[in-house]
């Protein structure tokens, strides 16, 4: 399991382009597809304790999936798994684009992946609005509520996310209470 473990993590570490939400689908693809170490609802969690711990999302994902799989020795598997091709890759990278970098082709690559990484961020957004908002034949609308609020105060207001989350889970938990 260990082995198969930071298989999955370097294979997901060697085609994270674009930052870490825009990784988020290579992670799912293996963790609920593939692998099926974890249901879309357990994805779900996971991101959401990402988000509310310190921490690169990606490298979190890696830890939480190992520790569930195979424990303490499974988080550092799947963490350096998921660590070792993105620095190697990063390292290569960065002398290449010292290199080249004045080169007119390179911004158009540049912008480019910039497009590829917004399509991977929506594509997950779009599932995962899809899976909490509605499931079967029920909608959630306190939480359709609660994200198009939470959207909207953290746009204006530029609020820490921590706070954000805090709140909505206490007003989740009301919520469920009452109803």
């Amino acid at each position: 399991m260990i082995l198969k473990l930071i298989i999955s993590f370097m294979k997901i570490g060697v085609l994270a382009f674009g930052g870490a939400y825009a990784s988020i689908p290579l992670v799912e693809k293996e963790v609920v597809e593939i692998q099926k170490w974890m249901t879309y609802e357990e994805f779900a969690d996971l991101l959401a304790l990402d988000e509310l711990t310190p921490g690169p999302i990606l490298i979190n994902s890696a830890t939480f999936v190992g520790m569930k799989v195979n424990g303490i020795s499974g988080a550092i598997a799947a963490t350096v798994g998921c660590i070792l091709p993105s620095c190697i890759i990063s390292l290569l990278l960065i002398l290449i684009y010292r290199k080249y970098r004045k080169l007119s082709y390179m911004e158009s690559i540049i912008r480019t992946l910039k497009c590829m990484a917004i399509a991977l961020i929506l594509s997950t957004l779009i599932k995962i609005v899809g899976n909490n908002v509605y499931s079967g034949t029920k909608i959630n609308y306190i939480g359709i509520v609660l994200m198009l609020v939470s959207f909207y105060v953290l746009r204006k207001y530029k609020i820490n996310p921590l706070y954000i989350m805090l709140v909505c889970g206490v007003i989740s938990v009301i919520c469920a209470l009452i109803i």
